[in-house]
């Protein structure tokens, strides 16, 4: 299975970034990230300066997001959409955009629920739990 290094996700990012202000064709999941990129203007200075930000730690001490935890979570949750994985989050994603002020909050409250599971299962180093991520996904509803 392929496990990414953060410097390795952070460059996916960046290259795509890169790619997408040279008008450069984009492959597969660049796609998808560059969406998701698109959507978080303020993440594009950070993105169009990677060699500063590659090694760069955004602790929660220091009131920093980390823009590449949240693009990543963000580009999960694209995945579990387009496939439907688990079941039934797709449904309970139209439901909640409907409610919401936007589709873009709905993805970030499914981004909540998603960082909750796989920041238990780091903590506990175990496999996220898919019955407590949608348990807290119904929450939502």
């Amino acid at each position: 299975m392929f496990n990414p290094s953060r410097a390795d996700v952070r460059r996916f990012f960046s290259d795509a970034w890169r790619k997408y202000r040279m008008q450069l064709p984009l492959e597969g999941l660049e796609r998808t990230a560059i969406e998701i990129m698109v959507m978080h203007p303020e993440h594009h200075r950070l993105l169009d300066d990677p060699e500063r930000n590659l090694d760069r730690d955004f602790t929660p001490e220091d009131g920093a997001v980390n823009p590449f935890l949240h693009l990543s979570l963000h580009l999960a949750i694209a995945e579990q959409l387009s496939i439907d994985q688990p079941r039934g989050i797709a449904a309970a994603y139209r439901e909640l955009a409907g409610r919401v002020a936007s589709q873009h909050d709905a993805l970030h409250k499914l981004l909540e629920c998603l960082g909750e599971v796989v920041w238990r299962a780091q903590r506990n180093g175990t496999a996220p739990d898919e019955a407590a991520y949608l348990q807290c996904i119904s929450r939502l509803r």
